[in-house]
């Protein structure tokens, strides 16, 4: 048997032809025009010799090349590596040699810092500019093709090449606390069934009901595509049944209302932070976001008190569901045909199992707080060429995730906080989470995070860093009422989240960041103007 994730939009197309797939301000492309585009790239590759076993990094923002190269890729058989747009070039020439990529497919805006890491990757043979239509500064770049070019010269391959089910498909490097980062390896299969139950099952009213995200439905990528939720709950998902994908380059509020009502949008995908900087910009108004039926929130956390608030100014319920970049990304997430249970990231998808384990691996009693561990159709083969940190995290048959969780009598299951991240201050276990939970309560206080910093006397002490979306400069001493907080450890500037929403400042050293290009992103420089 036979399986190649490019599939999903050579069948769309058999289907639906002339509908739209793509959305790209007033440009539309049809799923005709997507499967020819999509197979003319997979013929360029394998004219130059690319094919199965061969793998190809993608660096790219938020547009229809990404999506054009992408499963041009598969469909030549390559595994795709898609790279984080915000890398430098040290990280770029590490994972072009840690995946061997042969080559890379690049926006004009990421060039320089492909060319520099290219040119230190020995593996890396060639760079394919991804623009169609090419920027005036990149007229002159030494690549080897471009692809507005190679989709007028190259006739489209009359079919996929044939790959196997369990062959990899994309590598997704996962955030490094200490030293590189790890390549998830996810195969064919990983992917093509993810998509397909948040495609068919996800928004189902009852259950056991297929309910199709087809024609009709649209969804904005404001996500980043090169990240495994983007990728997989707005791409691929919306591109297996004949729905259409919409593109937002960069995060902005205004941006993303203004797309919502524009395209007549019916599903947002989300991080809290998307979710927050819509809920306080003043210039969105409800009415535009009216043509929404669906909105999923997940990549982190999302406060009780911002959920609440959403849903009552733009008059629709939220979804969360849980996934990590192993899981292809979705694990479980709340349907409508079970109760919603606030703080609940759901019930485990079809075909997957969760559990909560003590540290000696016993499965724990319903209540019991312990780590979510997983096992299932979504599980990656492995980290690319590190055994040893894939038999970490694999074992007994189950994938560790590092999150602390615990199930309800009825299945539920609720995030508590990453395993790594709690702190112990005075004895006493003390997780971030529900710190944030108490500071996002506060009306003054549009974003918070929580981190550990070692102490003398307690050992690690409670640390807030605060973003505000109004001035009031006393909203620590207004929640010392509900915390106990060190007067003496506060810090007030901006926290540079990821653009998938983390916070990274619980994820490693700061040095770390500074490498990774943790700097604001979209959302982040937008979201709390005046902050």
């Amino acid at each position: 048997m036979s399986l190649c994730l490019s599939e999903i939009i050579i069948e769309s197309a058999k289907r639906f032809p002339d509908e739209t797939a793509l959305i790209n301000n007033e440009e539309r492309i049809s799923y005709r025009d997507l499967r020819k585009q999509v197979l003319s790239v997979a013929a360029y590759l394998k004219s130059i010799g690319v094919g199965r076993g061969d793998t190809v990094a993608l660096m790219c923002g938020n547009m229809p090349e990404f999506t054009i190269a992408y499963f041009g890729v598969l469909a030549s058989g390559a595994t795709l590596v898609t790279l984080n747009s915000l890398l430098v070039a040290d990280e770029i020439a590490y994972q072009l040699e840690n995946s061997q990529s042969v080559g890379v497919i690049s926006e004009a805006e990421s060039l320089e810092a492909v060319l520099e890491g290219a040119s230190r990757a020995e593996c890396c043979e060639w760079i394919v500019l991804a623009d169609r239509i090419v920027p005036a500064e990149a007229q002159g770049a030494q690549v080897q093709a471009k692809l507005g070019d190679l989709l007028e010269k190259f006739d489209p391959l009359q079919r996929c090449e044939l790959t196997n089910p369990d062959d990899t498909a994309v590598i997704l490097y996962t955030s490094g606390t200490t030293g590189h980062p790890k390549g998830a390896e996810l195969t064919h299969f990983n992917l093509w069934e993810n998509a397909r139950q948040i495609s068919e099952r996800l928004f189902a009213a009852n259950d056991g009901e297929i309910s199709l995200i087809g024609p009709g439905h649209v969804a904005i990528a404001a996500l980043p595509l090169y990240h495994t939720f983007g990728q997989t709950c707005v791409q691929n998902a919306l591109l297996t049944n004949g729905g259409a994908v919409t593109y937002l380059k960069r995060f902005d509020p205004e941006d993303c209302a203004k797309i919502i009502a524009r395209d007549r949008v019916t599903i947002l995908d989300a991080v809290p932070t998307i979710y927050t900087a819509l809920l306080h910009c003043d210039s969105v108004d409800p009415s535009s976001l009216q043509c929404l039926s669906y909105g999923v929130s997940g990549g982190a956390a999302l406060p009780l008190e911002v959920r609440s608030a959403f849903e009552a100014k733009f008059k629709m319920e939220l979804q969360e569901g849980y996934g990590l970049t192993e899981t292809s990304p979705v694990a479980s997430a709340q349907v409508r045909w079970r109760e919603r249970k606030i703080g609940s990231i759901g019930c485990p998808i079809e075909g997957v199992e969760m559990k909560i384990f003590d540290d000696d691996d016993n499965e724990v009693s319903p209540g019991s707080e312990g780590e979510v561990v997983i096992r299932g159709r979504n599980i990656m083969k492995g980290y690319l060429n590190q055994p040893e940190a894939t038999a970490k995290v694999m074992r007994n048959g189950w994938f560790h995730s590092g999150d602390v969780g615990k199930m309800d009598e009825e299945g539920h299951f609720y995030i508590v906080d990453r395993k790594k991240d709690m702190i112990i201050r005075g004895g006493y276990n003390v997780y971030p989470r529900e710190v944030e939970e108490v500071l996002y309560a506060h009306p003054d206080i549009a974003e918070a995070c929580v981190i550990g910093v070692p102490d003398e006397k307690y050992g690690d002490l409670d640390a807030f860093r605060q973003n505000r979306s109004r001035g009031d400069r006393g909203v620590l001493q207004k929640t010392r009422g509900s915390l106990q907080v060190s007067p003496r450890r506060r810090s007030r500037r901006r926290n540079p989240k990821r653009p998938h929403g983390k916070n990274p400042e619980t994820r490693g050293p700061p040095d770390l960041h500074r490498r990774q290009g943790l700097t604001p992103f979209g959302v982040h420089a937008s979201a709390w103007k005046g902050a």
